[in-house]
């Protein structure tokens, strides 16, 4: 018997064609609503804001054909008590335009690259105040996550480090460190703010043609956010998950232990300023 999905059930929406005067082309969101979401109730929700909007939810317009479930994997750990009810955001990505406003510098040799800084200017300034405006949505920073993987997770790293007041549960699946002489790190090893995001990240051991170096680069990457504050075992885990390759299925297989971390289920508090009333 086929699992019921959230689409199924209409929990996830569509905003065609968002417009942004800090990219070049609308982009597409696709947003998960928790069960039981009730547009006109009193809870409000954390948000969870993930890059390749299209993988997610959805086999029939996911990369290759497989998506990453993650409306199966929240709705299992909500039903179960282990994750908050959260809202999830899809941003479509920009097809050719991917490499170029996932990356944070420019790499001369590809031609491309370098757009991430006004990305993540998107999703804090123009994007958030949207789904504010429109869902129940807690509106902090210890309610408010961003994540993606590959390119995405750079694209998202960078938004975390720019936006520490915005975002402040990053889930940085598989990212590709290796962009242009490993540019991340710099911009990592640049942070000064005193807030300190609670972050994942990870790597599979059987990543690409160089699983060894994916390794090696998510070691810099651990290293760096250390050398910043970040505390393992506190507001920093590191996962090296063995068998997984570089895919929509590897991604989504992990996916629920991402959210166990970022969004635990905690007690009832009393709503924070800014939530939605």
């Amino acid at each position: 018997m086929s699992e019921t999905r959230a689409k199924d059930q209409g929990r996830i929406l569509r905003h065609p064609r968002f417009p942004s005067r800090y990219l070049s082309t609308p982009r597409d969101l696709v947003v998960y609503l928790p069960p039981g979401y009730d547009p006109a109730g009193a809870a409000t929700y954390p948000v969870l804001y993930l890059q390749d909007g299209q993988n997610l939810f959805d086999p029939a317009t996911a990369f290759a054909g497989h998506d990453w479930g993650a409306d199966i994997a929240a709705d299992r750990l909500i039903a179960a008590a282990a994750i908050q009810p959260l809202i999830m955001v899809g941003i479509y990505n920009a097809g050719i335009r991917r490499i170029s406003e996932y990356t944070p510098t420019k790499d001369d040799r590809r031609r491309k690259g370098g757009k991430a800084e006004r990305y993540a200017k998107m999703m804090a300034r123009e994007l958030k105040p949207f789904i504010d405006q429109h869902y129940r949505t807690r509106r902090g920073p210890q309610d408010t996550g961003v994540g993606g993987s590959s390119l995405g997770g750079l694209v998202s790293l960078e938004a975390g480090l720019r936006y520490p007041r915005v975002f402040g549960r990053l889930a940085i699946l598989s990212p590709s460190v290796w962009w242009h002489n490993r540019s991340i790190l710099d911009l990592v090893r640049a942070y000064t703010a005193d807030q300190h995001a609670r972050i994942w990240i990870d790597a599979g051991t059987d990543e690409g043609d160089s699983p060894a170096q994916v390794r090696s680069d998510l070691e810099l990457l651990r290293a760096a956010l250390v050398e910043q504050g970040w505390r393992e075992g506190s507001d920093l885990r590191c996962e090296v998950v063995q068998g997984a390759g570089h895919n929509e299925w590897a991604w989504g297989a992990r996916f629920g232990d991402v959210l166990q971390y970022l969004f635990p289920l905690e007690p009832e508090r009393p709503a924070r300023k800014g939530d939605r009333q």
